[in-house]
């Protein structure tokens, strides 16, 4: 299956917090709480670490969530994937399964702008 993203109603919003949330409220709204969860851990990581880098990191994390939420179809095969991650027994099926994990995250990565180690933002 092709894990290519189409074209997205909603356009992949600044990595900022704000358009993040706003952009989650419209392709994923059920993912909302945890955002707010992860912001207030973030925010108080970096108040304690004098630090910028755990709301950099969370913001660049949400920002790969939404790319994938843009795209349900997706998303959705994201989803089969670790589900099916976690029953496969065969090395090579988890394998593959972890390839295409990868391979959809860094898509969603860069489509966010988002370096990753397994390739560059565009």
């Amino acid at each position: 299956m092709s894990t290519a993203p189409q074209p997205s109603a909603i356009p992949q919003p600044p990595t900022q917090p704000e358009a993040i949330r706003a952009a989650l409220a419209q392709v994923a709204p059920h993912l909302i709480a945890d955002f707010d969860r992860d912001r207030a851990a973030g925010t108080a990581r970096a108040r304690a670490e004098v630090s910028a880098v755990p709301l950099r990191t969370f913001t660049q994390a949400w920002a790969v969530e939404v790319a994938i939420a843009r795209h349900p179809e997706v998303a959705a095969r994201l989803r089969a994937l670790e589900a099916r991650a976690g029953e496969v027994t065969d090395l090579g099926e988890a394998r593959d399964i972890a390839a295409e994990i990868s391979r959809i995250r860094n898509t969603a990565a860069a489509e966010a702008g988002i370096r990753t180690a397994g390739g560059a933002a565009r």
